[in-house]
């Protein structure tokens, strides 16, 4: 099973963690399914960048991001060359370094 090391994030996870993730799951799912409360202010369909992520390791094993990814992710704050949607990048067989950015472009949020 792929592990997920998330960076420490100020608020979504502090402390970092290391999260199982399943083969053909997104990174937000498998996020999401350890309490690590991501924004995804779209429900995960590819209509906003509030679930942007940096895969800081790991990035070549996931799938090509196809147009539409890549235009939401030239509107998401901080864009670099590992960027992704983490609602599109799909786990594959290898473990992964991710960083939640600190910011999103969301103006309004449930969590604050």
């Amino acid at each position: 099973m792929p592990r997920i090391v998330i960076l420490p994030h100020v608020q979504l996870c502090p402390d970092g963690a290391v999260v199982e993730a399943d083969t053909g799951e997104s990174i937000c799912e498998a996020l999401l399914r350890n309490a690590v409360e991501i924004e995804h202010a779209c429900e995960m369909s590819c209509a906003c960048t509030t679930c942007h992520v940096l895969v800081r390791e790991g990035y070549d094993s996931l799938a090509e991001a196809d147009e539409l990814e890549d235009d939401y992710l030239d509107k998401a704050w901080g864009l670099e060359p590992d960027s992704r949607l983490s609602c599109q990048a799909i786990v594959a067989a290898g473990d992964m370094v991710v960083e939640i950015p600190r910011y999103t472009i969301n103006m309004v949020s449930e969590q604050h």
